[in-house]
């Protein structure tokens, strides 16, 4: 339903003419994300300060208004989609990267900076921060923090959660608060930073975040290990994670995605049973030994050739293949389901031999690709025609069983969203989702941020 006439009047005393959009073509923008799923808002609000932010949730929590805050919509579950209306808070004006401090290792950014932005800007400084997802140009750092997003670099660095010192929110009471500290060590009481990346703008709306940076290395090396099936792919992820060098990436694609990985990057990209791209990162009196262990553990049963990338024109290559899979995955099948599920490292093969048992079941096409150092497979169900889309269902329900059953979890980085709600009873017990739901009415009493979202 519309806002009323006094919500209307709140929210016109906090925020200019430019800031707040009733038209139906400016609401339309701000109502979809990347999960192709959409709802229609009754409004969008571009904040600009902390203080307009608290103001926006107090206005929202009177006036019994859903409240959806938004980076750039690059999230594939449908978490920033207003599917009970109200109000978006797109972030796009809080944009500033705040400070750099190189002593400390710190920077303190705005929840609307862009995740390669900030990285362009650390840069000079000889520093980065670890998440790198597919969407780094166009993503927010916020939007990073709301589904603890990852990337390739985590098997190393961590994701979200490892590198986020201290944030600054508002609670859905319209409390402001801070949490954490610029330390990177802190026992004070319970840990509610880390509690709040990963909850979806569900519990309070972030408006500054202390991030944790890490020096640049000052060399990489990119190995590229081809294998005659997912089977030895997998068994060697395992041995390679079993040993002491920590590879910064380690990217594993079955034999379908390399086929369309050659369509997009050309001849470059072999054709095998499956593939690593493995990046080890270090100072170079350090890093060939380094890549020594890592190739060694590579070797075993069932490899096919092991390279080192020579240049840098083949690493790029490499790597651009790898992060056009996703979009190049959507044009064989416009209702892919992609998802992000995880397990432990030692089990990796498992999964994989599970997707393809439920594959051959369904007569349905199932690829992997992911990564793979974490035990981060993204699991891609690609329903051609309506006959395999009403097959995927079941098949997606038994791959979340067999992740379970394998000691995993649904999600590593993309999140719950309106997605996978209705599978998170399998996941968690009873007690455990009691507790969330105990802790969400504490934070939002009301109900007002983003209701619908990751709770079943």
């Amino acid at each position: 339903m519309p806002l009323s006439s006094a919500a209307l009047a709140d929210l016109q005393r906090v925020f200019a003419d430019d800031a707040l959009r009733t038209e139906a073509s400016e609401r339309l923008v701000y109502g979809y994300d990347n999960s192709r799923r959409q709802a229609m808002p009754d409004a969008v609000v571009f904040p600009a300060t902390h203080a307009e932010v608290a103001a926006l949730v107090q206005a929202c929590r009177a006036h019994r208004i859903p409240l959806v805050a938004r980076g750039r919509g690059t999230n594939t579950t449908g978490a920033s989609v207003p599917v009970e209306g109200g109000v978006v808070a797109s972030f796009e004006r809080m944009n500033r990267v705040l400070r750099i401090d190189p002593d400390d290792r710190l920077a303190v950014v705005e929840p609307g900076v862009l995740n390669g932005d900030l990285q362009a800007a650390l840069a000079p400084h000889r520093l980065f921060w670890p998440p790198d997802p597919t969407s780094a140009p166009y993503c927010t750092v916020a939007g990073n923090i709301a589904c603890n997003a990852g990337g390739p670099r985590a098997v190393k660095y961590g994701a979200t959660r490892d590198n986020v010192l201290a944030l600054r929110a508002v609670a859905g009471t319209g409390a402001d608060f801070r949490c954490g500290t610029p330390t990177t060590k802190g026992a004070t009481g319970y840990d509610l930073t880390r509690l709040l990346i990963g909850s979806e703008g569900t519990l309070a709306i972030v408006t500054e975040a202390t991030l944790k940076l890490v020096p640049l290395p000052s060399a990489k090396r990119t190995l590229r290990a081809t294998y005659v099936d997912v089977a030895a792919a997998a068994r060697a992820v395992a041995r390679i994670m079993a040993q002491p060098v920590a590879p910064c990436a380690l990217e594993f694609l079955d034999d379908q995605c390399l086929a369309l990985a050659r369509a997009h990057g050309g001849e470059a990209i072999p054709l095998a049973g499956a593939m690593l791209v493995i990046e080890v990162d270090g100072e170079p009196d350090t890093l060939a030994p380094a890549v020594d262990a890592v190739a060694r553990a590579a070797r075993g049963e069932g490899l096919a050739e092991l390279a080192i990338a020579a240049n840098d024109g083949e690493v790029a290559a490499l790597w651009a293949a790898r992060k056009a899979l996703s979009p190049a995955l959507r044009t064989l099948s416009p209702n892919k389901i992609n998802e992000d599920v995880v397990v432990p490292v030692s089990r990796v093969p498992e999964l994989v031999a599970a997707t393809r048992a439920i594959a051959t079941k369904h007569a349905l096409p199932i690829v992997c690709f992911g990564h793979a150092g974490n035990g981060n497979l993204h699991v891609n169900l690609l329903p051609r025609d309506a006959a395999e889309l009403a097959r995927a269902d079941a098949a997606l329900g038994e791959v979340f069983d067999a992740v379970i059953g394998l000691d995993g979890t649904l999600s590593g980085e993309h999140g719950i969203g309106l997605a996978k709600r209705a599978f998170m009873p399998r996941a968690l017990d009873a007690h455990a989702l009691g507790l969330m739901r105990a802790i969400k009415r504490e934070f939002d009493p009301d109900g007002i941020l983003n209701p619908g979202k990751l709770l079943p």
